[in-house]
């Protein structure tokens, strides 16, 4: 199982070429790596995971010994650009455009970076004050800075809610693979005592809850951050 954890991720990275290669125009491309780019600085972020909730070996033992490791980049980095495009890869007929300066102005605006700050803001603050495992930390800033995207950016909504379903399934069927190659893996690295214990098909439900959250708040970010809205194509 020593390699499990860099296998898995390598898995990830294969799913994002061919929705990489499939997508329809060069602008969901860039999308698609700007988000992942952004998204494998998160993998930073292990440390707070390792082994409150989990313990994977990693490549040159790096989690023991640092506490991060590259795992967790190559992971984020293809879990980022996924979210990111997803609903464009299956509701083809979409395509950007800037928001008018006009709309820019609207009251709810005014809270354009806050809301864009809310999930890594609350998500500190959680950790900070309670102490409650760090994964329901992530998952509960991830769907709370999710409504106050939605707040912000209200256009958003079909794309992220049907993102939350369609990351969630995805990534079920992902997870899939792993416990397919390697079944005493998520007892043996998931600090089950820790969490809820409850398995869905052998897949935690904390990655699940994860995957839906993560799904619905960052398939906003690209949009949000860029003053974009989704339109139909002609």
């Amino acid at each position: 199982m020593q390699y499990a954890w860099l296998i898995w991720s390598l898995i990830l990275i294969g799913i994002w070429l061919v929705v990489y290669v499939l997508l329809g125009s060069k602008e969901q491309k860039k999308e698609m790596l700007a988000v992942s780019f952004w998204t494998s600085l998160t993998g930073l972020t292990e440390p707070l995971f390792v082994p409150r909730y989990w313990s994977p070996p990693s490549l040159f033992n790096l989690n023991v010994l640092t506490g991060f490791d590259i795992e967790s980049i190559i992971w984020a980095f293809g879990v980022g650009g996924i979210v990111a495009v997803l609903y464009e890869f299956i509701f083809r007929a979409r395509r950007h455009s800037h928001l008018p300066h006009s709309e820019r102005q609207q009251r709810r605006h005014r809270l354009h970076y806050l809301t864009i700050g809310a999930t890594p803001i609350l998500l500190i603050a959680l950790l900070l004050t309670t102490g409650w495992n760090p994964i329901y930390s992530s998952i509960a800033a991830l769907l709370i800075g999710g409504f106050a995207a939605w707040y912000c950016r209200p256009d958003l909504k079909p794309k992220m809610i049907a993102s939350a379903f369609l990351f969630l399934a995805v990534y079920f069927l992902y997870f899939l693979t792993l416990t397919a190659m390697y079944p005493a893996y998520v007892e043996a690295v998931w600090n089950l005592p820790e969490l809820s214990g409850v398995l869905v098909a052998g897949v935690p439900l904390e990655e699940l809850l994860f995957a839906f959250s993560f799904g619905f708040m960052w398939s906003s970010v690209y949009e949000h951050f860029g003053w974009y809205r989704l339109v139909k194509s002609s």
